[in-house]
């Protein structure tokens, strides 16, 4: 994933402490982190820690809803963001892209079914690019 999008012009910074997008909100737009570390937050509960590789935000960009989750710069990051029209292109000229993406995707799922399980207890994990 990193490797897609290491040269990209189009990419934004973020502080540490800064809001990259909130829950609740309407989102068009995904986010690959290229550098540094994004908390995925419900309400107060840190669900993971995005790192280098990964994508935040493609729920609402595939499915047109409003983020189900706020994401936070956990120290200074630099994210490249990825419109409808960009996703769909990708997804059609690169089928690794959108295996990478339902692969976060499937993990955050699993995620999710150990936090329904086992309840309040810690669970947040990082999720880098394996490759």
């Amino acid at each position: 994933m990193l490797d897609m999008f290491r040269h990209s012009q189009s990419s934004e910074t973020f502080r540490s402490g800064e809001t990259v997008f909130m829950e609740g909100e309407p989102g068009d737009t995904m986010y690959v982190v290229l550098q540094g570390h994004v908390e995925i937050r419900v309400g107060e509960k840190v669900l993971e820690v995005a790192g280098p590789g990964t994508v935040i935000g493609e729920m609402a960009l595939i499915n047109l809803s409003n983020r189900s989750a706020t994401a936070i710069a956990q120290d200074d990051c630099t994210l490249v963001p990825v419109d409808e029209t960009q996703f769909l292109s990708l997804v059609l000229r690169r089928p690794r892209f959108a295996l990478s993406v339902m692969e976060i995707m499937a993990n955050r799922l699993r995620l999710m079914d150990k936090l329904v399980q086992y309840g309040n207890q810690s669970t947040h994990h990082v999720f880098e690019d394996p490759s």
